[in-house]
Parts: structure tokens; C-alpha cells; sequence
């Protein structure tokens, strides 16, 4: 899955927040191979050796196997003499003086895509202030596994051939996609979620639309937010553009349906299956 590839660049800015706000010296991290049903450590962050570099992870085993299988947080207060986990990786863990240990899961979608790991290299609790922070770690890779994953859909979609109803739901999730950019931190991923928007907008509607109306992908956008009755300010905050541009929109839109009201173009557009 490219998420999966791709999603490591988060996952290197996630560890180094995690040691930021934890003051924890290491931390780690990897993405489950899903062809393979194992997690496999590629992200390290603090670390003298290189013990745990490509370190295949299976689900159940060790630590970050345990996190894999239950889809929650754990943690252990000295790695090597725990009871509460299996000793696979007992050799990698020590070659790196590692002792306590936490690991996070990153979830989406209810499965799990990856792990982070923090550590000491004495064997003391870790506390629940340090865990919050690794859990909103997790949490900002996971938000931008998602943002990845509609942005693949999305490509993929607009290169099937589609027509009417089925066009509109790409349509709506491209303005949806639109208003979700700006609230990206990452600069890099923002540029690059906003650079698929604008493929798709490019992207011609397949097929003529019925009764010979042919509307622009914008100008469907608009109709799409009017038709689930969202005003044009509302429009224009999810679809990152200015209220008048909207009306510009809308008006071109009211205009090739024959339309006098916002109401009736949504009705028309709905009616020649521009819409779902």
C-alpha cells in the first residue's frame, strides 16, 4: 500500500516530537507490511547502534508485537526480566542498553499501521504524562495516513471511467479534500494533498451530462456543498475559496441549467445526474 511507504516521512517527524516533549533519549518506529503481516522498524531516533534498524516485528511477539495485537498502548518497566511479554527481540533491545519501554500503536481505520516506541536506558516507570505525549504522536501520523490514503482514492477514481451520480461523490470528497488541506501541519504533505486537489479539478466530468449540460468541476463543488444546504460562506471555508468566487461559481452554474435560484439549480443539476 503506498501509505504504508510514504507514511514514513511522518513517522520520522513523529519521533522527534515524542522526544521533545517527553525528553525520552530514544525513540523508534515502523510501519506494518501488510503482505508480510509484520511490523518492521525503519525509523530510529537517538540511537548508538544500529540493532534495531529493519528489525521484523511479528504480531503477538515481544513488545511492539504485543502493541500490534491488542491495538493499544503498552509499556514495560525493564524489557529483558518482563513477564508481561514475550523474549524474541531480547538481543537487539539490550545491544541497544534499552530497559523501559513503551510502544504506541498507530491506528486507522480500526487496523493497525504502525508502532512507536520510546525508551529509557534505566528500568523506571514511565508515567502517564509521557505516554499522552507518545499516544499524540501516534495520532498525527495516523491523521496523515488518512489524508494519504483519500488522496490515492481519489487519484485512482478520477482515472476510472465514471459518470454522472457515481463522478459527484468524487467530487464532493475532492472539496472535502480541499477544506482538510489547510489544516495540515506538514507543510510538504499540504503542498502535496493540494497538488492532487488540482488534478482532480482538472479532471474532465466523463460522458455528457444529460439534457447537453456540462458544468465545470468547480462549479459542481459549489452545487455540492448547495445541495446539502450549506450557505456560500460555508461553501467557500470548505472549499478554500473566497464567498464571492462561490457566487461567481454558483451563478455560472444557475445560468447553463436555466435556473433562478440556488434551490432550483441544485434541483436541475440532481435531475440530469450531475449529482447524487
Amino acid at each position: 500500500m503506498v501509505a504504508d511507504v510514504t507514511g514514513a516521512v511522518e513517522m520520522r517527524g513523529a519521533l522527534i516530537r515524542l522526544r521533545r516533549a517527553t525528553g525520552l533519549p530514544v525513540a523508534f518506529g515502523g510501519l506494518v507490511e501488510p503482505d508480510l503481516g509484520q511490523m518492521r522498524i525503519r525509523e530510529l531516533n537517538g540511537t548508538r547502534t544500529t540493532a534495531l534498524s529493519a528489525l521484523a516485528v511479528t504480531s503477538g511477539n515481544g513488545l511492539g508485537g504485543k502493541t500490534v495485537a491488542l491495538a493499544r498502548p503498552c509499556a514495560v518497566t525493564d524489557y529483558s526480566s518482563s513477564r508481561q511479554i514475550s523474549h524474541e527481540y531480547d538481543a537487539a533491545v539490550a545491544a541497544e542498553g534499552l530497559r523501559s519501554v513503551l510502544a504506541v500503536p498507530v491506528v486507522v481505520r480500526r487496523r493497525v499501521r504502525g508502532v512507536l516506541y520510546g525508551a529509557l536506558r534505566t528500568a523506571q516507570p514511565l508515567g502517564d504524562r509521557t505516554l499522552g505525549e507518545a499516544v499524540e504522536a501516534a495520532r498525527d501520523v495516523e491523521q496523515s495516513l488518512v489524508v494519504r490514503d483519500e488522496a490515492q482514492g481519489l487519484l485512482a477514481a478520477a482515472r476510472e471511467p465514471r459518470a454522472g451520480a457515481a463522478w459527484e461523490q468524487v467530487r464532493e470528497a475532492h472539496g472535502a479534500l480541499w477544506a482538510l488541506a489547510p489544516r495540515v501541519a506538514d507543510p510538504e504533505l499540504r503542498a502535496e494533498l493540494l497538488a492532487v486537489c488540482d488534478t482532480l479539478a482538472a479532471a474532465p466530468i466523463p460522458g455528457p451530462a444529460a439534457g447537453g449540460v456540462r458544468l465545470a468541476p468547480r462549479e459542481l463543488d459549489v452545487l455540492v456543498c448547495v445541495a446539502g444546504g450549506a450557505t456560500n460562506a460555508v461553501a467557500a471555508e470548505r472549499l478554500g475559496l473566497r464567498p464571492e468566487t462561490v457566487k461567481a461559481y454558483l451563478r455560472s452554474a444557475m445560468r447553463k441549467l436555466g435556473a433562478h435560484t440556488r434551490l432550483e439549480a441544485a434541483v436541475a443539476a440532481r435531475r440530469a445526474g450531475l449529482l447524487p
